[in-house]
């Protein structure tokens, strides 16, 4: 974006306006300096639009397309399901809890790492968990000789297509993950987000997110509530409809950017 905007060519941001208000991720910084340098700034959600505005951005510029994320996952989500890939590691539909935890600040820090493999296997022993891990922290893993229970499935990073089928067929998704909010709240799955904040305010608001903060308790808290049954009843956001891209393919044609 920096380099564009010294060359003098326009430049269009996609998922504009996103903000977790945490400076201390890498990408904070990175969509508050590309939305200053975009002439376009394409939105998928309302909150977006108030922090473009807080942050003196030019009204004009702030278009309301929808979320290209789920353009990709309601083209994808009948051929991901057909897959079954629950079947592949024997787990039943909609009886176990998919894990994806990277985030520096979770599985870097090393206590971190031991409380979150000690909080897995505590919520292992009511659902089947399984957790795709990167070879980051596995060697970490294997380094503090930390161990998972039987009823946590260990395996490597997975393909899109195979992960968003255990997404869809899972009970609830444990995660750090932003995308993963997003994905859960479009399929109507219980998230359970182990951060402190989100860029993606709408899917806690109006979707199936619970933010539980960094919180060991109250994590194995949330789970064991939505295993008892005490689920959100989500909607789908405006336009996560599938058709995001058009419209920002429309909105562009319209004003000869090609």
């Amino acid at each position: 974006a920096l380099v564009a905007s010294k060359l003098d060519i326009r430049i269009a941001h996609l998922e504009a306006g996103l903000r977790s208000f945490d400076r201390a991720m890498p990408e904070e910084i990175n969509r508050l300096l590309t939305d200053q340098l975009s002439d376009y700034l394409f939105i998928t959600e309302d909150s977006a639009r108030i922090n473009l505005i807080n942050e003196g951005i030019n009204t004009e510029k702030i278009v309301f397309t929808g979320n290209t994320m789920i353009d990709t996952l309601s083209k994808n989500i009948a051929k991901a399901k057909s897959l079954t890939t629950c079947k592949k590691y024997e787990l039943s539909q909609n009886q176990y809890c998919l894990v994806t935890m990277h985030r520096p600040s979770n599985v870097d820090d090393l206590d971190g790492l031991k409380n979150i493999v000690k909080m897995l296997n505590n919520i292992s022993s009511n659902i089947k968990v399984i957790f795709p891990i990167h070879p980051r922290t596995n060697n970490k893993i294997q380094e503090l000789s930390l161990s998972f229970n039987e009823s946590v499935i260990c395996v490597g990073p997975l393909p899109y297509m195979e992960f968003l089928s255990l997404m869809s067929d899972s009970l609830l998704v444990l995660t750090d993950s932003g995308g993963v909010q997003e994905e859960t709240t479009y399929l109507g799955v219980q998230c359970v987000t182990f951060r402190e904040n989100t860029e993606r305010p709408v899917t806690v608001e109006s979707g199936t997110n619970h933010l539980v903060g960094v919180d060991i308790l109250n994590t194995i808290d949330t789970i064991a509530k939505i295993l008892d049954g005490d689920k959100k009843i989500g909607q789908i956001p405006k336009y996560w409809d599938g058709k995001a891209g058009q419209r920002t393919i429309q909105y562009l044609e319209k004003v000869n950017l090609k």
